[in-house]
């Protein structure tokens, strides 16, 4: 007799984990989240303390004022730097704390709802997108770089490809199944892809300093 298992059976999510992408089952996703969502965190952190000490003393040198081009200090003075009216950073703080409690929840057993991963979705798509628009006045409107915003770009990268890839290979954004085998076949090259790239475009874009 054929033993039927109800659809919150932890024996039916091992099954569906057994034959899922290695990334993109349960615990080394949480753990995924864990790490981006972490060195994020941290960077965001930093940047916050150190605008937080350029407001109280309007001479600090932040801990990376490199030189006129690698600049914390300098980018703080830009209108980029608080496009809402408030420091970038803050933003940082809180969706990667977001991202945090998440793979602490998947790690401490939790399975959430297709609702849940739809607005984390949502969430970091729009990051990813206010990740990129600053990368672009970075290279080609204030042509200064901070280190700490390159961190948060670099975890910015594998959290986008990852979660979106993730949802693709259980089901919660729809796509033929060749599309979701590929992207899932091939999420490593994609992101070491992307981090190549970005960094090609820091690299070309301030040649020019590099060679002085």
């Amino acid at each position: 007799m054929s033993q039927h298992l109800p659809l919150s059976s932890p024996k039916l999510h091992d099954r569906r984990d057994a034959s899922t992408a290695r990334f993109a089952r349960h615990s080394p996703f949480a753990l995924l989240l864990l790490i981006t969502g972490s060195v994020g965190w941290v960077a965001s952190t930093i940047l916050v303390l150190e605008r937080l000490a350029a407001y109280e003393d309007p001479g600090h040198v932040t801990s990376c004022d490199v030189n006129p081009w690698v600049s914390c200090g300098q980018v703080f003075k830009t209108w980029q730097a608080s496009i809402f009216g408030f420091p970038n950073p803050l933003i940082g703080v809180v969706a990667f704390a977001i991202v945090i409690t998440t793979a602490m929840a998947l790690l401490a057993g939790a399975r959430l709802g297709r609702w849940y991963w739809i607005g984390l979705q949502a969430g970091v798509t729009a990051g990813f997108a206010f990740v990129v628009w600053l990368w672009s006045q970075a290279l080609f409107d204030i042509y200064i770089l901070c280190i700490y915003c390159m961190i948060v770009w670099a975890m910015m990268i594998p959290l986008f490809i990852l979660l979106t890839i993730r949802n693709l290979v259980h089901g919660i954004i729809r796509a033929p199944s060749a599309v979701v085998q590929f992207v899932s076949g091939w999420v490593w090259t994609i992101v070491a892809l992307i981090w190549v790239a970005t960094a090609a475009s820091v690299f070309f874009r301030f040649l020019p300093v590099f060679i002085r």
